[in-house]
């Protein structure tokens, strides 16, 4: 059974904005006690060359829970157990050779930006949300009322309580029934979208990625990021004052502004074309490589490459949708949409660059010096990988790796 997860905003009032604030500091205090423990278990293994004595889940969990001072049977246990099993799973993925990116789990701190628990005795009722309430507790729990009801229904596996500045959100797992899967007319209805800086080019046109609005918020965030910068350069060692504050929340919410336009964008858009598209098409793109280049890091962090795919990968699994990857050295841009031609660094013109050819300087133009075509460089990307997945047969897996 597929899990989906709805992120939803919180209205807490005053007494459960204190107990939520109290249990992310107590899920700071398992996760750094519990990479503590692990991190000791894991030594001792080493010195006594004992590989009975590597840590696990299991053990750090019954550590915690046999260490516990009184104070901690105040606050949900729940808390530690999914913290260590968070801790467990970080551990799993940073050791998974499948997983490069995945990250040495390190110690938390109470000024990250982003803090939250895990529960998995949250239950849902209409638009409240009620978390489960220790015996020992001082605080009178009360039901968190939501900014609209939960979108799927199921069993609710976990609720994450998130801060971000002064605004709270549940980010809430359901184990949903699977979907039955569609009927299409054209089982090669096939949608590509040709990522690029700025913009989507597919089928149907191009979606802009980087709207006036974001630019002026953007803008604004570089503003923000020069005043702090003079603060901190005239005053060093003192420099958290409360005018230093207050500008620094006044950045944390232009970027909460930004976050939620490419979140909207991203999920419409991703929606859009598994909705009406049997096979979409994608660019396999290498975005780490991309981003060592100095120049152009702050343009592709903005154009949203990763979050896109994401966003399409997972809801193509969801709809049972047949998902193309086209292979990283695929020549989407190079090859032309007509006749096939490739253009090489040896070839008449030379390859297409961000400059274009070496004949006509013109980024937006692909020329095609065999059959004569004269076309959009995205659109003659997007007919490409248009082909390039109508070329694979049925039965091909879901997605290439």
């Amino acid at each position: 059974m597929p899990i989906k997860t709805h992120k939803i905003r919180l209205y807490p009032n005053a007494e459960m904005v204190a107990v939520i604030t109290e249990l992310m500091d107590y899920n700071r205090f398992c996760w750094n006690k519990g990479l503590e423990a692990w991190n000791t278990m894991y030594t001792e293994s080493l010195l006594m060359k004992n590989k009975k004595l590597r840590p696990s889940g299991r053990k750090v969990r019954n550590e915690l829970v046999k260490s516990k001072a009184d104070w901690q049977h105040q606050l949900s246990s729940r808390v530690l157990q999914t913290a260590v099993q968070r801790l467990h799973q970080a551990w799993k993925n940073f050791f998974n050779p499948k997983m490069p990116d995945a990250h040495k789990p390190k110690f938390h701190s109470k000024r990250d930006p982003k803090q939250s628990f895990t529960t998995d005795r949250g239950t849902v009722s209409g638009k409240f949300l009620t978390l489960d309430q220790p015996h020992e507790t001082t605080h009178r729990f009360t039901k968190i009322k939501m900014a609209e009801t939960l979108r799927f229904t199921g069993e609710i596996k976990t609720v994450t309580i998130t801060k971000r500045g002064n605004k709270f959100y549940a980010s809430i797992t359901v184990s949903v029934e699977d979907l039955p899967r569609p009927v299409f007319t054209n089982s090669w209805d096939i949608v590509a979208v040709d990522v690029n800086v700025g913009h989507f080019s597919w089928n149907d046109g191009e979606v802009n990625t980087f709207t006036p609005r974001m630019a002026a918020l953007h803008q604004r965030i570089k503003v923000y990021q020069k005043q702090l910068n003079r603060k901190r350069r005239d005053n060093p060692h003192h420099f958290r004052s409360k005018n230093y504050q207050r500008l620094k929340a006044k950045l944390n919410r232009t970027y909460e502004q930004v976050y939620a336009l490419q979140d909207d964008l991203i999920h419409q858009f991703s929606h859009q074309i598994i909705r009406d598209y049997a096979s979409p098409c994608l660019e396999d793109l290498n975005v780490r490589a991309m981003m060592m280049d100095k120049k152009k890091v702050k343009s592709l962090q903005r154009s949203l490459f990763r979050r896109f795919r994401t966003a399409v990968e997972y809801k193509a699994a969801w709809h049972h949708r047949r998902l193309v990857l086209a292979d990283r050295f695929y020549p989407s841009t190079q090859r032309c949409s007509n006749c096939g031609y490739v253009k090489t660094a040896e070839s008449y013109g030379g390859k297409m660059t961000l400059q274009g050819d070496s004949i006509y300087h013109q980024h937006d133009v692909y020329r095609c010096y065999e059959c004569g075509l004269v076309i959009n460089r995205d659109e003659n990307a997007v007919q490409n990988l248009i082909a390039y997945a109508a070329g694979l047969p049925p039965e091909w897996a879901t997605i290439q790796r």
